[in-house]
């Protein structure tokens, strides 16, 4: 097996077809993970959504720095592939750089594949409140062109909130050993051991479902 740098475009159907979101995250550097000449699955990195996230992780002089891995996704997830695209992707990334990657409790997922490849655990993201609209669940304010109050009004009883799943919340610095000891002591986070939930779904060989993957 190799990994190797692709172009965004490569990733949309594994993205719109077998991730469960079908949608495409901001991609700014995508990695294909090949067994001889065939793709077999993908990684990508993208700056997060959130400037929040960006400035909180070590600070305002390494916000650039941030990158969200944002989807993994794997045709067959066959033993150790999964820890081994992501371990040889990060790599690949320019240093310096800060990773920050979630596992969503609300489906069942604990982050294993981030355990395999050293991630720092650094707990749970806070407690958040999300908007809704019935029947269009996945659509967001900056999608419709609209301001939340004139949304509110156009939908009337069919607005509502929910509250957000929790995520598990991955650190990863890839850097050199002295820029890496500085974000170690500028992480805002606390460092935490790392949760464990259904191991029927991790061997000792480093094999994560193909269910978890599908949803990172």
């Amino acid at each position: 097996m190799k990994v190797l740098p692709i172009k965004s475009e490569e990733t949309y159907p594994w993205l719109l077809k077998k991730h469960y979101a079908k949608r495409i995250p901001m991609i700014q550097y995508a990695f294909g993970l090949y067994e001889e000449s065939i793709l077999i699955g993908v990684v990508t990195y993208g700056i997060p959504a959130s400037n929040n996230l960006c400035f909180g992780v070590c600070g305002k002089e390494y916000s650039d720095k941030v990158l969200e891995l944002n989807r993994v996704c794997l045709l067959n997830n066959e033993k150790n592939q999964a820890s081994f695209l992501v371990a040889n992707s990060l790599k690949l990334l320019p240093k310096p750089c800060i990773i920050v990657s979630y596992a969503d409790t609300e489906k069942g997922h604990v982050g294993y594949v981030y355990q395999a490849t050293n991630f720092l655990y650094t707990g749970l993201s806070a407690k958040r409140v999300d908007w809704q609209i019935k029947g269009m669940e996945d659509k967001h304010a900056r999608h419709m062109g609209k301001s939340l109050e004139q949304i509110k009004q156009d939908h009337g009883d069919d607005f509502y909130y929910r509250e957000r799943s929790r995520k598990h919340r991955y650190v990863y610095f890839q850097a050199d050993k002295k820029e890496k000891k500085k974000l170690m002591q500028l992480l805002n986070y606390k460092i935490e051991p790392y949760p464990k939930g259904d191991t029927s779904r991790y061997d000792s060989g480093g094999k994560v479902s193909t269910q978890e993957l599908l949803f990172v």
